[in-house]
């Protein structure tokens, strides 16, 4: 095998025992055309199978592209009136700048109106909305715009916290710093409803 040429494995792939999708294929070879132009010794064993490993795992990581998702609701029969709230939500998205990994926790609430939702589907919108290129104020917005969209609640608010691997690893090389992006809607312009939500927040998320 030449080096830097893609192996095909006809009783399965070694790594994750499948073998690649035609699209996987196409961007394993950009990739290596990539790697080549940076100089990487393609013959190297442990680089001879990235370019497929790197297609596999943006596949993965940028599955979540597409409209918005749906959640399943449904009526508020008990008239439940107060703050829903689920906190320290991992996610983990990809820069839309650089293509690199930006990762913490996602903090979720609203105030029911005539109808609610399982909090699966909360933690769902915010890893559909992570899983393609983000930026983490525009997912900020679209993770708040599904919720008012579908459930149509009395209030909401959106607050992510967040290590960002472009501003870490290359540029201003500051690691560990936090951004906080917020999105409210709603009963949370209140400040004591607002202030309801910040309190039940961990100084540092637990994914940062």
């Amino acid at each position: 095998m030449r080096a830097g040429e893609l192996r095909v494995y006809p009783g399965g792939e070694p790594d994750e025992e499948r073998r690649p999708t035609p699209k996987q294929r196409r961007v394993a070879e950009r990739v290596r055309a990539l790697m080549d132009e940076l100089g990487l010794d393609l013959g190297d064993p442990d680089l001879s199978e990235t370019p497929l490993r790197v297609a596999r795992a943006y596949d993965e990581m940028l599955a979540g592209r597409g409209g918005e998702p749906r959640m399943r609701t449904f009526p508020n029969t008990e008239g439940y009136s107060e703050m829903v709230a689920l906190i320290d939500i991992p996610f983990y998205s990809i820069c839309a700048h650089h293509l690199l990994p930006f990762f913490g926790a996602a903090h979720v609430a609203y105030l029911p109106g005539d109808r609610i939702v399982g909090l699966s589907k909360l933690a769902r919108v915010v890893e559909a909305y992570a899983r393609r290129p983000q930026t983490q104020e525009r997912m900020t917005e679209q993770i708040i715009g599904a919720i008012v969209r579908q459930l149509r609640p009395k209030g909401a608010m959106v607050i992510l916290q967040a290590r960002h691997l472009c501003m870490e690893m290359r540029g201003a090389n500051k690691p560990g710093v936090i951004t906080t992006t917020s999105a409210i809607n709603g009963a949370f312009v209140e400040d004591r409803v607002r202030q309801e939500l910040l309190a039940l927040l961990p100084s540092r998320p637990s994914a940062a």
